[in-house]
């Protein structure tokens, strides 16, 4: 006979009596109240930045008892992994009653922990890694991905589609942030502002005419200027809206949006690349990246841009060749640029072609962020994976950017059992030490609830499931919208 603790060992002494029932029940009584829990879970720190989740209590620990790991046998809650990030006070509420939430901080992909490649039926993610078809297979368990945002450049989505795993974004994520910080740059690049202040620190003095025009030499004045924005998805439109009352005259070049927006808000239509370019003083980028559209902004669509015209660009690094934009800011084709996003990221001066360009204004891909933002975007990504696990992938799903993918899709169903609010707590690591300045292992761990989920995976990498009718073409394959945001 196997015996699991030394309490069973006890009481199985007691049992061979039948008179001694009654005083094996006090017996047990005793040792489990002594113990401080009846069915609770707890968590111990066996070593620094290490959690061990243990199905008793800490004094069990001491009597040999090797606890089941989470999601295990004894728990068989579905794993949801923050890929790149380690804050999860937001999705916490949201899931806790039916998944198990965990983090991995990643800086790469190649730091993902095993568990999470071989156990994650969801996973959220923002912009700062990469996942291709190579590091999608990876995943064993993986069902539904969401992007932390509206752009999906950086998910392979037919490669996910293929393999039965949802990929949804937020489209409305972070509209007014970015119509805001976009605008920002604009005023920037036509009223100097940043090259003022580098003025003032570096000790110029500014004080005749003569000084003021040289340290402002450049700034322009906006009322009647021409801005062209390419892409006129919900942020080009709040872009849009904001630049008209500065007295901009707003062009744009969309090719898969429907006439009759502009009409609504009062912006002109040109329906090619070259004329928005040819017409503007100032460009902005409003577009997703993808194939078709990398390196859009290029040395021949440089020269079609008018002499001494602006650039911005809050959208994707990839739409900017920058090598060909330093060459034009150097010989002064373009008077003036502002990015938010780079092809390599994150940016820093110190190397790539854009070490040396002048009249450059650089931001690290923050345009999207306030606090605000960040909050929405996170209870949209949990609320979307409630969808799927309570749901059906990926018709339950609102924001699914590769449904043409699938071929068949995967019920899951919930079984609510009697639920322990109590029981649950913060989100864990895996692992504890992939990245510098995470959090202390005292903080960390997540106490289990109870739901059994069962899910059916897919059995193996489907064929893309035919384009709808009005879906263009090229090169044999469809195509995807490139210009409209989602």
């Amino acid at each position: 006979m196997v015996f699991t603790s030394p309490l069973s060992f006890f009481c199985s002494i007691l049992s061979s009596h039948s008179s001694l029932f009654f005083l094996r029940f006090l017996v047990e009584l005793y040792i489990w109240s002594w113990l401080g829990t009846v069915a609770h879970w707890c968590v111990t720190i066996e070593a620094p930045g290490m959690v061990v989740l243990c199905g008793v209590c800490r004094r069990l620990r001491d009597c040999g008892i090797r606890p089941q790991i989470m999601n295990g046998p004894m728990h068989p809650r579905p794993l949801v992994a923050l890929l790149d990030g380690r804050d999860c006070t937001v999705e916490m509420p949201i899931l806790k009653d039916l998944a198990t939430v965990a983090f991995c901080d990643a800086q790469s992909t190649q730091e993902i922990h095993e568990k999470v490649l071989n156990e994650a039926v969801g996973a959220m993610m923002y912009h700062t890694i990469t996942l291709t078809r190579e590091d999608l297979e990876k995943f064993k368990a993986l069902r539904i991905i969401i992007r932390i945002g509206s752009g999906y450049d950086n998910i392979d989505i037919k490669a996910a589609g293929e393999m039965g795993i949802a990929v949804c974004n937020i489209p409305s994520a972070a509209v007014e942030e970015t119509a805001d910080s976009t605008l920002c740059h604009i005023l920037n690049l036509y009223r100097r502002n940043t090259w003022l202040y580098q003025a003032l620190r570096e000790g110029t003095r500014v004080q005749s005419v003569e000084q003021i025009r040289e340290v402002a030499s450049g700034a322009a004045r906006i009322r009647g200027e021409t801005l062209g924005l390419i892409g006129f998805g919900r942020s080009g439109q709040a872009v849009a809206v904001r630049a008209k009352v500065f007295g901009f005259n707003v062009i744009f070049y969309d090719p898969y949006l429907q006439d009759g927006l502009e009409r609504s808000l009062g912006v002109q239509r040109v329906y090619t690349l070259q004329d928005l370019l040819y017409q503007s003083d100032c460009v902005s980028l409003h577009c997703n990246l993808n194939e078709h559209n990398h390196h859009l902004i290029n040395d021949f669509t440089i020269k079609q841009m008018r002499q001494g015209a602006f650039l911005v660009n809050s959208a994707r690094g990839g739409l900017v060749d920058e090598k060909a934009l330093a060459q034009a800011l150097k010989e002064g084709r373009i008077r003036g640029a502002a990015l938010d996003v780079h092809e390599s990221e994150p940016f820093s001066f110190t190397q790539g072609p854009l070490k040396d360009a002048p009249n450059l204004i650089c931001t690290p891909h923050t345009a999207w962020y306030s606090e605000q933002a960040s909050l929405e975007m996170r209870e949209a990504a949990a609320t979307e994976i409630r969808r799927a696990v309570t749901g059906r992938i990926p018709d339950s799903l609102r924001n699914c950017v590769n449904k043409e993918f699938f071929v068949t899709t995967a019920p899951w169903t919930v079984e609510q059992q009697q639920m322990h609010p109590e029981l649950n707590g913060a989100a864990y690591r895996y692992p504890p030490g992939v990245a510098s300045g995470g959090i202390h292992g005292p903080m960390e761990g997540m106490v289990p609830g109870g739901v059994t989920i069962t899910h059916t995976l897919p059995s193996g990498t489907h064929p893309s499931q035919a384009p709808s009718p009005n879906q263009p073409y090229k090169n044999g394959e469809p195509m995807r919208e490139h210009m409209t945001e989602p």
